[in-house]
């Protein structure tokens, strides 16, 4: 993959430590252990607000992750588009079907190393159920699934335990659930 912040030494380490102060100036703590793997997909729960982005880009930095993201494209035009690229983004066009979950299955069996935040959700408004696409890029790379969260009632952001798919998406869906039951996002009445 591409260069990013996550790797430009001097900006690395700066980001790191505002990174630490900032969390713990909010009064957030981080829980869990960065994923002992290679390549994974992290699914960030709750979605439901603009400073997720923020809170997992700090988490990022405090556990050492090198971390890509899927966003929409819009977020990507304009004098912000090469700063978004620059964080790790990667522009998702959500209007068109356009074999992005096999575009990614592809660019984890062409990386050694690779972490990649897709929201379940797909959006900061409430759904009624989550996108596969999270599911199937995990389960066609054969990587696990890292469970991040961010859990605002309690001020706490970090890593759960990581899944493993067994093919089966409904009853693994439901496990990843029983999960991020308890989490409360921003704005929780848009997690549902």
């Amino acid at each position: 993959m591409r260069h990013t912040i996550f790797d430009t030494p001097i900006v690395n380490s700066c980001f790191r430590f505002l990174s630490h102060l900032g969390l713990k100036l909010f009064g957030w703590k981080l829980e869990g252990q960065r994923p002992n793997a290679r390549k994974y997909v992290i699914i960030a729960a709750p979605h439901t607000s603009n400073w997720d982005f923020i809170l997992i880009i700090a988490c990022a930095f405090c556990f050492r992750i090198n971390i890509y993201w899927m966003g929409k494209n819009s977020l990507f035009k304009g004098p912000f588009g090469g700063i978004m690229t620059w964080l790790g983004g990667i522009p998702v066009d959500r209007s068109k079907a356009n074999g992005l979950v096999q575009q990614m299955v592809d660019t984890f069996h062409n990386a050694t190393d690779l972490a990649v935040a897709i929201p379940p959700e797909g959006t900061r408004n409430k759904v009624r159920q989550w996108k596969s696409g999270f599911y199937h890029v995990a389960h066609g790379a054969e990587v696990p699934i890292a469970l991040s969260f961010l859990d605002y009632k309690k001020k706490v952001g970090g890593f759960g335990p990581m899944f493993f798919t067994t093919g089966d998406y409904a009853s693994d869906l439901k496990k990843i659930q029983e999960f991020y039951q308890p989490m409360t996002g921003k704005n929780p009445e848009k997690f549902a």
